[in-house]
């Protein structure tokens, strides 16, 4: 059990769900997904402007709710997500399988046949965008205690040997970010020609969207609100004998089918959960760095290292006037959010553009020092927020999310919705808003459900290839919210800078050929807390670092990693759990500083290395082939990797040890007809039909021997 660890690096309350602290509303496992009917876009336009008037209803009912829950205790889990693929041993070739809904309801099954009591020996399995893939988490939610962090691990080892044992011999589900083959000819299985309704895409087949209606609905209402297919432009890495231009992607499914790694909180309170928002958003460019795991799109070697920048293009749904193209239409729809003409800095899937905390009390200066990027505001949202009692901060930060439009609506499920006991409308806007962190309010309460509190969950990292790694940045993370908090640090920069780190984070091997821009002193400045903050202090000061100096420190600057050892023995950390945490903080550091590579780094490698690259960044499919293979074998302990590990081992995972086996009581008529089977073969002939009772066999060896 959780409550028996000996170092808390939380509060005291009871486990709750999982998939509850994660989601953003109270459904079944699949998380927003609701059977209905979905509407077209043109059938969803009549609707958006109540959708968002309701939206804001019932986000202020939950508010006056719960403002004033407190002093949970920390809750946090991790949600990975993985693809299916099938292997042509005999061509050498690679391909999705779209059997990941399959595979998820096969898992869910054996599921309800485990026994979980202990808390994380089960596992929940949900579905994600591409029909390929699937998404795995632990049953319940980890605990505010040190050896919590162990438990990660031993919780994503057992997910992996899970799926392994729903996979056909032929499949392989390594967790990769983005398939390398992904529109090139024929790349799924089963097979299926390029477009459809939904996508009208000239490479991918809807046969790869997840056949749940709303992921199709979802796909072709962004298409149809901006009016064209998404338009993704990825640079080309330049090689020897590479043709010059980019690499052009035109569906959502080069995005939403990108796998991730992703964390979500329980704070205390509804403050600790906006600062935590604030200042992890800060992180989010590093941690993207430190974690870059996607050098290849479509088939040909890219001019980047990680996925951010092609899922923003895959669901940017801004016409062509709110995305500020020259001669664009702006004749105004008045259905529309900012009547579709408003300009919009950024897609809905992109870096935060506003601080929401109070806790660092800025000043109005201050706060127009810190956000200092566009953040486009609905003024009738804002004013109805600030009507109601919320403070101006996370006013405009809602305010913000609603300048957008709901890209799914349901019918029968519109003005049918009661607003004090739901929150469909609201999260509609808040679940497709795809920031680099998201703040989550509690759901509405279930009868007899677990309590869920103010959440907070840091979205930017890329899945890495092993389970050691996705535990050691997951511990990472939490650490440092508890760093944060405890010591009470500051990691605020202007925003701007913190959009350009999300730049950098995007070139070719950021972490040893870039620096990113990060606070100087993290530790507050003498200005008193309880006033308002001026616009600059001594303390405000930001400079650029390299990757090395903000996890390692240097100088004045601690570094992130120290600043977790402080921590740890602040609250004296027992020394089992310390020694697996060293191992992931050393890691880590080996990591900042080089020593070791990046997944990103380690597969451009592989593949420039390969006998059939000819230096056109082109990815054959005896290479896809050979990587895939490889990046399996290697997040299943069959393949030694120290260019990514170290002197780290994975330990083999085996399909196995996957359940626990039942000590079963009852006795049944097949169990009986095999023991009499093998009893009957220890019989002699001469005991057979017609015989005499005789000398047990034991006695008859022994006479004979004399």
């Amino acid at each position: 059990s959780d409550f028996t660890f000996k170092n808390s690096i939380g509060g005291d309350a009871a486990l709750s769900g999982l998939r509850a602290l994660c989601c953003d509303a109270p459904l079944p496992a699949m998380g927003l997904l609701k059977v209905g009917t979905p509407l077209s876009w043109k059938d969803t336009l009549p609707h958006c402007r109540y959708i968002r008037e309701h939206g804001v209803h019932q986000f202020l009912s939950t508010w006056h709710r719960v403002k004033n829950i407190e002093k949970d205790r920390l809750l946090y889990g991790d949600e990975i997500e993985y693809s299916i693929l099938v292997l042509d041993h005999e061509k050498r070739e690679v391909r999705l399988s779209l059997r990941g809904g399959e595979a998820m309801t096969e898992l869910n099954e054996r599921e309800q046949h485990t026994d979980t009591r202990h808390g994380y020996g089960g596992c929940t399995w949900h579905q994600e965008y591409g029909s390929w893939m699937l998404e795995g988490t632990p049953s319940a939610p980890f605990g505010g205690y040190t050896r919590s962090l162990l438990q990660v691990e031993e919780s994503m080892r057992l997910r992996r040997a899970r799926l392994l044992c729903v996979l056909k011999s032929n499949e392989i589900a390594p967790t990769l970010v983005s398939f390398p083959l992904m529109g090139c000819d024929d790349f799924v299985r089963p097979s299926a020609p390029p477009g459809g309704p939904a996508s009208e895409s000239s490479t991918v087949p809807d046969a790869c969207i997840n056949p749940h209606p709303r992921f199709g609905a979802l796909t072709g209402n962004i298409r149809c609100r901006r009016g064209s297919k998404v338009d993704i432009r990825v640079p080309i890495f330049q090689d020897e004998n590479t043709a010059p231009g980019d690499i052009h992607m035109d569906c959502m499914a080069y995005g939403m089918g990108c796998c991730c790694l992703q964390v979500t909180f329980q704070g205390s309170d509804a403050d600790e959960s906006r600062y935590l928002y604030d200042q992890l958003a800060t992180l989010s460019p590093v941690m993207l760095a430190l974690t870059a795991a996607t050098p290849i799109w479509q088939g040909r070697l890219a001019g980047m290292d990680v996925r951010w920048k092609v899922i923003s293009g895959s669901v940017d749904d801004r016409t062509p006037a709110e995305r500020g193209e020259q001669n664009a239409p702006t004749v105004p729809n008045p259905q529309m959010a900012g009547e579709g003409v408003r300009p919009l800095s950024k897609s809905r899937y992109d870096s935060i553009s506003a601080y929401i905390s109070r806790k660092t009390n800025l000043s109005e200066d201050s706060f127009n020092y810190y956000n200092d990027v566009p953040c486009e505001v609905d003024d009738a949202t804002f004013d109805r927020l600030v009507k109601e009692g919320i403070d101006k901060e996370l006013a405009r930060h809602l305010a913000h999310l609603f300048v957008r439009d709901p890209l799914v609506a349901f019918e029968g499920s519109i003005e049918e919705v009661d607003d004090s006991t739901s929150t469909e409308h609201f999260e509609s806007l808040n679940s497709t808003n795809w920031q680099t962190m998201r703040w989550k309010p509690p759901p509405p309460p279930r009868s007899c459900g677990p309590h869920v509190g103010w959440r907070t969950e840091f979205r930017s990292m890329e899945v890495q290839l092993t389970d050691f790694e996705n535990a050691a940045f997951t511990a990472f993370i939490v650490l440092l919210s508890r760093v944060l908090l405890v010591f009470d640090l500051d990691f605020l920069l202007p925003l701007s800078k913190v959009d350009e780190n999300m730049r950098r984070a995007h070139i070719i091997d950021a972490v040893n050929t870039q620096k990113f821009w990060f606070r100087r002193d993290v530790v507050p400045s003498d200005v008193c807390q309880l006033e308002p903050r001026p616009s600059k202090t001594a303390g405000d000061t930001y400079a650029e670092m390299s990757m090395r100096d903000i996890v390692c420190g240097k100088g004045s600057f601690p570094g992130l990693v120290p600043l977790c050892y402080a921590y740890l023995d602040h609250i004296e950390c027992d020394s089992h759990s310390y020694a697996r945490i060293e191992e992931y903080m050393t890691f880590i550091e080996r990591r900042a500083k080089g020593e070791l590579l990046t997944p990103a780094t380690w597969m451009r490698r592989f593949v420039r290395s390969h006998p059939e690259y000819k230096k056109d960044s082109v990815i054959t499919h005896g290479i896809a082939y050979d990587l895939t293979r490889a990046c399996d074998e290697i997040g299943r302990g069959q393949r030694a990797c120290p260019e990514l590990l170290g002197s780290v081992v994975i330990k083999p995972i085996s399909q196995e040890r996957a359940y626990d086996t039942h000590l079963h009581s009852a006795a049944s008529d097949s169990a009986i007809a095999k023991l009499l089977q093998q009893v009957r073969k220890r019989a002699r002939d001469e005991d057979g039909p017609g015989s005499v009772p005789s000398v047990p066999r034991r006695m008859r060896a022994r006479s004979s021997s004399y």
